[in-house]
């Protein structure tokens, strides 16, 4: 079977939560599963306010921290664009998901 590649997108506070738990229930039924969890807008502030166990598969949008002047401190791993890595991920073929 081909191994599932995810993208979670979460442009809010509450997506990000909701693609956190998707990302836990994904990697449950599918522990071979790569998964990104992708937060813009909103969702960089509660990613940075809130950590959890899935942040080795977030990507914070830089250009949303930017935006709204914070300051990605925690070290988590960022994109340049959230709008450049969805494109780029769903033409490699992975399934896209809003949370």
């Amino acid at each position: 079977m081909t191994t599932l590649r995810v993208l979670l997108h979460a442009p809010t506070a509450e997506a990000l939560a909701r693609a956190r738990r998707n990302a836990r229930h994904l990697g449950k039924a599918h522990p071979d599963a790569e998964m990104l969890i992708l937060a813009n807008a909103e969702a960089v502030a509660a990613a940075l306010a809130i950590p959890d166990e899935t942040d080795p598969l977030l990507r914070l949008c830089r250009n949303s921290l930017a935006a709204q002047g914070l300051d990605n401190s925690s070290g988590l791993a960022e994109v340049e664009a959230a709008v450049v890595t969805l494109a780029e991920r769903q033409a490699e073929g992975w399934a896209y998901i809003r949370a």
